[in-house]
């Protein structure tokens, strides 16, 4: 595809400038009016814009311009590019036709009819719609039920198939997550958590203490407080004494 001509209205200054070419001639290059060029010859048009060499810039050859000087009725035609610029991508969502979005309608209609489980957010993420429409349509009360039919969405090419595939995995699931909930661990009670850690204190503290006990077997088995205390007493009079 050939690229638009660079700064007509320069180019035409600079042919009216340099060249012999008709004014019809340089309109139809330039994509100008013949009266404009006109203008540019006489000063009325363009006037302080300085000439473009459409030669240097690589639009137009030497050997275009001399054919057409030597035949007023033959058009120059554009030179092809040496580079081609590849066409700068969409960013953002695309454009959608009035004429595709009137089909909004019958797209809400297929989705409450073939898939009841997906709430209006879900419906009105696919199709790009209000909560009013989704409600007119579901309640027949749209302004146009009697004549809507329900659409595909993906046929209408209002949404992808994966979208509308992710949306209704989500709905029938109940949500995302609601599984993992589902099966997970079930939390204990306040009461079996108290008794579980008071269990595990109590044997804890309970080892502890035997670990620490480096008496004999046969002191620890025969313990008595009344023999302490008696000996504590003797030591007692003893350093009296």
């Amino acid at each position: 595809m050939t690229q638009p001509l660079l700064m007509p209205k320069a180019t035409a200054v600079w042919l009216v400038d340099n060249t012999a070419l008709s004014f019809e001639q340089i309109a139809a290059f330039c994509t100008l009016h013949p009266l404009e060029v006109q203008g540019i010859a006489d000063g009325d048009v363009a006037g302080g814009i300085m000439g473009v060499n459409p030669i240097q810039n690589g639009q137009l050859t030497r050997e275009e311009i001399e054919k057409a000087e030597g035949d007023p009725n033959y058009r120059m035609k554009l030179s092809e590019p040496k580079v081609r610029v590849a066409a700068a991508k969409r960013k953002g969502p695309r454009y959608t036709p009035i004429s595709r979005r009137n089909e909004r309608p019958n797209a809400i209609k297929w989705l409450v009819r073939n898939h009841p489980e997906l709430k209006d957010a879900q419906i009105m993420r696919l199709v790009g719609t209000t909560k009013s429409t989704i409600d007119s349509v579901r309640e027949s009360t749209h302004w146009n039920a009697a004549n809507l039919a329900a659409m595909d969405p993906v046929t209408l090419g209002l949404c992808s198939q994966i979208d509308l595939d992710l949306e209704v995995k989500r709905a029938s699931k109940g949500g995302p997550g609601v599984d993992e909930v589902a099966e997970g661990t079930m939390l204990m009670t306040a009461e079996e958590a108290l008794a579980r850690s008071g269990g595990r204190r109590a044997e804890g503290e309970e080892n502890e203490f035997a670990a620490n006990d480096h008496r004999p077997e046969q002191a620890q088995d025969d313990f008595d407080a009344d023999s302490v205390f008696a000996k504590l007493k003797s030591l007692k009079s003893d350093t009296d004494n």
